[in-house]
């Protein structure tokens, strides 16, 4: 693994590099894409585990009804937040997604002080009451609330404050999250298959090697963030994680070309600057809520 820092730039330089992924398999619907993400992800974690020879805690777990019950929750929270987010990509509001990423780490500061009693500094409110003001002034511009960032947004921080509460770590928590959702997985791509909706295995060998290709793209970042979490501060991670939400932000203005007018720039300005104030607080007395790892 590379060192801390650059083994987690690299993990969100990949997240926010993933639309161009998405567009690549765009004639599948999202839900297909989510699916077959699902699917070889667990052929990858399993494969990674069985090459380290790592199973001893899965016989631990399967006796504890809780921790099943929890990862359980966290894979449904982790597979609607794949599907909103690639349907945001292919409906052409990688912007609103980008957005919903941007607004997370204020989102994990209300979810710490409300669920694990954590008590924020005043900057950190500052940063809360600035970015709230953001979507205030985006959904009243728009008519109407910014309803794709804020459920992206909030799906990503219950589904990180359960995995920080977890008694496993990235790799077997995955590795459980996707062999929980594997019956979903496997029997929605066995059914569209049958019912001749699939999109894989049509004969077109590019289309089946990049929804292979799904769940490599799933683990690698993830591996690479779990590496560089254990090596580096949370102040630095907490700057990091601003890596992928503003690569999307860029490809969703430069290279997809979603409007992008005067007043939702203003939206857009109040959210960045309250990211502002929350990093400032992050350097200055770093906080024990840590960045859940992403999708």
């Amino acid at each position: 693994m590379p060192s801390g820092p650059l083994a987690a730039a690299l993990a969100y330089i990949l997240w926010g590099l993933f639309p161009l992924y998405i567009k690549q398999v765009a004639a599948v619907p999202a839900l297909e894409i989510v699916l077959h993400r699902s699917a070889w992800s667990l052929v990858v974690m399993l494969s990674l585990l069985l090459a380290m020879r790592r199973f001893a805690w899965l016989r631990q777990v399967v006796r504890q009804p809780r921790t099943l019950a929890l990862f359980a929750l966290s894979a449904l929270l982790l597979a609607c937040n794949w599907l909103l987010y690639v349907w945001a990509v292919n409906a052409g509001r990688l912007l609103d997604a980008s957005l919903g990423y941007f607004i997370n780490p204020l989102v994990n500061v209300l979810l710490g002080y409300a669920v694990l009693h954590e008590r924020p500094r005043p900057l950190q409110w500052a940063a809360v009451a600035l970015a709230a003001a953001g979507v205030l002034w985006l959904a009243l511009g728009a008519g109407h609330v910014p309803w794709v960032s804020l459920v992206l947004a909030l799906s990503f921080g219950f589904y990180g404050l359960l995995r920080k509460t977890a008694p496993l770590g990235a790799t077997e928590g995955l590795a459980l999250e996707t062999l929980l959702l594997a019956p979903l997985a496997v029997g929605g791509l066995l059914w569209l298959s049958a019912s001749g909706q699939g999109h894989f295995g049509q004969g077109d060998l590019r289309l089946d090697a990049l929804l292979i290709a799904a769940g490599p793209a799933t683990a690698i970042p993830l591996l690479l963030f779990a590496s560089g979490a254990r090596r580096v501060s949370m102040a630095t991670l907490g700057l990091l994680q601003y890596l992928g939400p503003s690569i999307q932000f860029v490809l969703g203005v430069a290279v997809y070309h979603e409007p992008f007018s005067t007043s939702r720039s203003v939206g857009f300005a109040l959210i960045w600057a309250a990211l502002a104030l929350y990093s400032a607080a992050s350097w200055w007395a770093p906080q024990r809520l840590s960045p859940p790892t992403a999708a």
